[in-house]
C-alpha cells in the first residue's frame, strides 16, 4: 500500500473515532489540542496545520474565546502575529475529551507509542 493510501486510512479511522465522542464538535477539540501542542506557533501556522479556512477558524476561535476556553494574544516577539493560549477551562475540557477517547484503547506498548510519535514527526515535517 502506498504511503498516501495509508495516511488517508489512518486519518479516516482516527476522525471517525473522534467524531463518535464529540457530538459533531471535532474541530473545536482539534483547535484546543493544537493550541496546546503548538502554543508558540502563530494562528496562521496553526490554520495551515489544521487545513481549515481562515474564516471558519476565525469564527470558531471567537466562539471558543467567548466560552472562556481560549485566549487569542499577540506574540511577544512579533506583535503582528497572534497566538492561541488555552485557559484553565479549556485545558479541563480538552483533558476530559482526551480521557473519553482514551477509554477506547488499551494501554499501548512503548514500541507502538514510539511508532506513533515517529509518524507525527514525519507528517509535521511535511506541512
Amino acid at each position: 500500500m502506498k504511503i498516501a493510501q495509508k495516511i488517508l486510512e489512518i486519518e479516516a479511522l482516527c476522525e471517525n473515532l473522534l467524531k463518535k465522542n464529540t457530538d459533531g464538535g471535532l474541530l473545536k477539540f482539534k483547535v484546543l489540542a493544537f493550541a496546546k501542542i503548538y502554543s508558540n506557533l502563530s494562528v496562521s501556522m496553526i490554520i495551515e496545520k489544521l487545513g481549515v479556512k481562515k474564516s471558519n477558524f476565525a469564527l470558531l476561535t471567537a466562539e471558543l474565546e467567548r466560552e472562556g476556553l481560549l485566549n487569542i494574544e499577540q506574540a511577544e516577539i512579533d506583535r503582528r502575529c497572534r497566538i492561541l493560549k488555552l485557559t484553565e477551562k479549556g485545558e479541563n475540557q480538552l483533558q476530559t475529551f482526551y480521557n473519553k477517547i482514551d477509554e477506547h484503547f488499551d494501554p499501548i506498548d512503548i514500541d507502538t507509542e514510539r511508532s506513533i510519535d515517529i509518524l507525527i514527526n514525519y507528517l509535521n515535517k511535511r506541512i
